[in-house]
């Protein structure tokens, strides 16, 4: 099974390949539905330093691992960003059963549209905010995704936290030039590394204003499977 879009960032592709979906845009692979262990960690591992009830932005619905994840927390409001409708269109389909229906959720809002447009737009603030828009800050598949993680864009999205809020990038690999960015920019970072299958593990950084008890939370919960 494949279906294939066109829009106006290039082709993407939806590809079943050994009982799982590939995800795939002009050509570049961006993620499938075979584990879905680090984007769970990234939404454990920022919830774990807010407190209850948090309001929750996710930046990127991919394959639904994140927001699948987000569902079974105690969060009062989820907020999903995601660029590309034909995405939003599969988890209505083929791809309901990763991202666990989570869509009919009523604490869920999808928002389709560009996240940095989104943000310009509104003055909505976030307990947590879990950005997985790319392969990471060195490894963008669209060069439009690179302002996010500048130090322009992560002041941005700064400003959508509420106060000792906490900010969550994923990342396919290590990056500690943007570390270091987002430490100055948001506050103190933990780092958590996710073994792949592919040899080089994922990477989550969540920048936090938190107390340091909170922050210990960090590693207990994303060490969890």
């Amino acid at each position: 099974m494949e279906e294939r879009v066109f829009t106006g960032r290039g082709e993407l592709v939806l590809r079943s390949r050994g009982g799982h979906f590939e995800l795939i845009s002009n050509g570049v692979f961006l993620m499938d539905t075979r584990s879905g262990r680090s984007e769970r960690v990234l939404v454990r591992a920022a919830l774990a330093a807010t407190g209850p009830r948090p309001r929750l932005l996710i930046g990127g619905l991919g394959v639904g691992f994140s927001l699948a994840e987000a569902v079974r927390t105690d969060a009062s409001e989820i907020i999903v960003v995601e660029v590309e409708p034909a995405v939003v269109a599969w988890h209505h389909g083929v791809l309901r059963r990763f991202s666990e229906g989570a869509l009919d959720d009523p604490r869920v809002r999808v928002v389709t549209g560009d996240l940095a447009v989104w943000c310009t737009g509104t003055s909505d603030r976030f307990d947590a905010i879990c950005l997985d828009v790319d392969n990471g800050p060195s490894w963008t598949v669209f060069d439009h995704n690179t302002g996010l993680y500048r130090r322009s864009g992560l002041a941005m999205l700064r400003e959508h936290l509420r106060p000792g809020g906490v900010l969550a990038v994923w990342s396919a690999l290590a990056e500690p030039g943007f570390e270091a960015t987002l430490t100055r920019v948001v506050g103190p970072v933990h780092t958590v590394r996710i073994p792949g299958e592919r040899g080089r593990p994922d990477v989550v950084y969540v920048a936090s204003c938190a107390s340091g008890d909170r922050l210990d939370a960090i590693t207990r919960i994303a060490g969890t499977p």
